[in-house]
């Protein structure tokens, strides 16, 4: 009796076609395949090849104390999920994320009262760090920092190894994943859209349809007749150095700049804030901008030449909260986008509540501070 009931619930789950295969398309997708959802991912370019790449992957947003209550009931709740996320991933798929819990230094945090008061009403550790009381294993520091807030709880992923893990565990459900498939043109009919149109030519119907479109997700909706939503490109920069494993303990923040270890060793400093547009390419200000802050927080890396620098698009919305929800005046059409810095920090927590809604399940969070409505 409960096998056929629950084969005609999975009959019952709607085909769903994806538009954005960044980790907010890509966990999206997940959660709706292993709701029993035949899933599609649309991807203009390759997988998870933009801002989800560009970025650090830390999975906190900075300061955290600082966003509102929206933003942190998503962080809260992806955080809880992180750590057994990228086990799992691991064991599926055999490409470990490489979740790091090594803590982050806030160095230039003057708002101590309200992180304090953050801390108790969340119930996540801040605490007060001084050199040299706090000084064990950042003997590194440069020498002008010598008190910040200390969170050791705060981790960080391999963003890259994250989103591959994540496109080998859809593989694995079934899901169909078409990469270098710009949608150009939709279908609709009355207050539905039926059918999506690739540059190619080819179309793609399914039963409903989720833009995960990052930074391109205005123009995406425009292309289905949604009046222009706020969600526009940010220019984010990065720069990658190496030092031996462990030479660098924890994730270091001041000035909306930090330096980030990876277990092997590499040290990415990020990030610059730029509103050029489409504009992906790299400046040599920015390099030189971004050198004089890994120098500033870790004087060892004065002494390193950057391996590598790249830029990123990040989906800004107006107060940083993201678009989570249906779209208004199309039965079917939904979004989940506008997560701005934070779209790894939020999207297990995006992708579960978009899903919920889509499935009528029973909501964990509010779902009214996300919805696709004027600011």
């Amino acid at each position: 009796m409960s096998s056929s009931k629950s084969e005609t619930n999975s009959a019952m789950r709607p085909d769903v076609l994806i538009i954005g295969a960044g980790v907010i398309g890509l966990m999206t997708a997940r959660e709706l395949a292993l709701a029993g959802c035949r899933v599609t991912v649309l991807e203009r370019g390759e997988t998870g090849r933009e801002a989800s790449w560009a970025g650090g992957g830390i999975v906190s947003p900075l300061y955290p104390w600082r966003y509102n209550a929206a933003v942190t009931a998503l962080a809260a709740a992806a955080q809880e999920v992180y750590p057994g996320l990228s086990a799992g991933l691991a064991a599926e798929t055999g490409i470990d994320p490489e979740f790091f819990p090594c803590g982050m230094l806030m160095l230039d945090a003057d708002d101590g009262a309200d992180a304090a008061r953050w801390s108790a009403v969340q119930g996540k550790p801040v605490e007060h760090w001084s050199a040299p009381a706090g000084q064990a294993g950042m003997s590194g520091l440069a020498a002008h920092w010598y008190e910040g807030l200390w969170m050791p709880d705060i981790a960080n992923i391999r963003n890259p190894r994250l989103l591959n893990a994540l496109r080998a565990s859809l593989l694995n459900l079934g899901v169909s994943i078409h990469t270098q498939t710009e949608v150009v043109q939709w279908q609709r009919e009355r207050n539905r859209v039926v059918a999506a149109e690739a540059q190619d030519g080819r179309v793609f119907s399914a039963a409903a349809f989720v833009v995960c479109g990052g930074a391109w997700t205005a123009t995406l909706l425009q292309g289905a007749g949604v009046p222009r939503i706020p969600v526009r490109p940010v220019r984010g920069q990065m720069l990658l150095y190496r030092l031996a494993p462990g030479a660098l303990p924890c994730i270091i923040l001041a000035g909306g700049r930090y330096v980030i270890p990876r277990r092997d060793g590499h040290v990415l400093c990020g990030s610059t804030l730029e509103e050029v547009g489409f504009d992906k390419s790299t400046t040599e200000e920015a390099r030189a901008s971004l050198m004089a802050s890994a120098a500033g927080l870790w004087p060892a890396l004065s002494q390193q030449v950057p391996l590598q620098h790249w830029a990123g698009l990040r989906p800004g919305a107006p107060d940083g909260t993201p678009f989570i929800g249906a779209v208004p005046g199309c039965d079917n059409l939904w979004v989940n986008a506008g997560q701005f810095r934070n779209g790894l920090v939020l999207a297990p927590a995006s992708a579960k509540l978009l899903t919920d809604q889509l499935l009528g399940r029973h909501l964990q969070l509010d779902p009214e501070p996300y919805q696709l409505a004027p600011r």
